[in-house]
């Protein structure tokens, strides 16, 4: 057996599931499409394209009680929901995640789907005049990761989770290097004397951070970081629904339960840097600029700015903000805007992605920039919602 047949069968064995293996058996239910999409939607995109454990390019489904458990995993984060269905007797299977979520999508809207098992590992899927027979893996060989009691849990309503979430995941770093950036640092700490729930992320050229009060239980938790990946994942999860999310967290893993949903994850082993020293203290120049107005300027004039450079310039001054960039083309663009300002003038440069970015999370009518001078990072907050702070380096222009 080679290194690699080896770190694979190891990694397999290491994420079996400690919870009882999935009854055996044949399964036989019938289901609403527009249910199984939905979930399947939902599901199918944790599975790896490419992957040499080929269960893992498999959904599982198992009955139990008239509903069905569709699950998903990649072995770093798992997805299963529960929906109801009309069945005879308990079971379990999988099937390509990819094949039965095309062929589902395919099918005529307000079809009834019936699946049964066959002869072979088959597994027939019929809806109509459509019949399918697709090739099942023994659900017995599906890995899932751990569904233990996590020692720290609390709950807090669907839009601050996903407040925690939009307001910081755009600086996530992709640098595979710097893993510990990889992802979003949830976290305790304390503000104007209150105890508060954190997120944050950055890259090393900006940082974005948010508050919101504590929920109780949470007091006690561990700075972790959560994967992109799963981040990604649960915000499209969370995107219309309203109601509490439950969270349970180890300092290995977190579990997000809401609805007839779980989503269970790894986190990142590793340490999030000491952000608070890149946090500017001293920053006593103001400037305010019309929210919209400024990212609309900024987008027009970064047009003829080079992909590689992204930079833009802008030239402060009393009452007044320049906005410009230069192309080695010999193309320029400049755009002069109203600000509230009246310091001393100030030329700076910024990657314009990075402006328009923390932009796209300012909901307020205006935007307060703190600087202090030419070369050192822009302190950038929100009047209307003092709990998001974003920092961004200069660039050299």
């Amino acid at each position: 057996m080679s290194i690699l047949q080896k770190d694979i069968t190891a990694l397999d064995e290491s994420y079996q599931a400690s919870e009882p293996v999935a009854k055996k058996g044949n399964i036989k239910f019938s289901i609403d499409r527009a249910n199984i999409l939905r979930a399947l939607s939902h599901i199918q995109s944790v599975v790896e394209k490419r992957t040499t454990i080929p269960v893992l390019s498999n959904v599982k489904l198992e009955i139990e009680s008239d509903k069905l458990r569709l699950t998903a995993t990649d072995m770093e984060i798992s997805i299963t929901e529960t929906i109801p269905v009309k069945s005879s007797g308990n079971g379990a299977t999988t099937l390509s995640a990819q094949i039965l979520y095309d062929i589902i999508r395919k099918l005529p809207e307000g079809s009834e789907v019936e699946f049964s098992s066959g002869k072979n590992d088959q597994v027939e899927v019929k809806a109509g005049r459509s019949k399918f027979k697709l090739l099942s893996l023994p659900a017995e060989t599906f890995p899932a990761l751990e569904q233990n009691d996590l020692p720290h849990k609390f709950t807090l309503p669907a839009k601050e989770m996903r407040s925690l979430i939009d307001k910081v995941r755009f600086a996530i770093s992709n640098e595979e290097t710097r893993y510990y950036l990889n992802g979003i640092y949830l976290h305790t700490g304390e503000e104007n004397g209150s105890a508060v729930l954190r997120t944050a992320s950055t890259d090393g050229h900006r940082l974005a951070r948010v508050s919101i009060n504590q929920p109780a239980g949470a007091a006690e938790i561990p700075g972790v970081i959560i994967p992109k990946k799963t981040v990604g994942e649960l915000r499209k999860l969370l995107a219309e629904y309203q109601n509490e999310v439950e969270v349970s967290l180890s300092e290995t893993k977190i579990i997000f339960s809401f609805g007839d949903v779980i989503v269970s994850s790894k986190l990142i082993d590793g340490k999030f840097p000491d952000y608070d020293r890149v946090i500017p203290k001293g920053n006593d120049k103001i400037l305010e600029v019309n929210s919209k107005e400024f990212a609309e300027a900024v987008d027009r004039v970064s047009t003829i700015s080079m992909e590689k450079a992204r930079a833009i310039k802008l030239s402060i001054k009393t009452g007044l903000i320049g906005i410009s960039t230069d192309s080695p083309d010999g193309s320029n663009a400049n755009e002069e805007l109203e600000a509230s300002y009246s310091a001393d003038a100030i030329e700076t440069g910024y990657n314009f992605r990075y402006i328009l970015d923390m932009m796209g999370q300012i909901e307020g009518e205006t935007t307060q920039f703190m600087l202090a001078d030419a070369s050192s990072p822009a302190l950038v907050r929100d009047p209307s919602d003092v709990s998001v702070l974003y920092v961004i380096m200069p660039m050299r222009i």
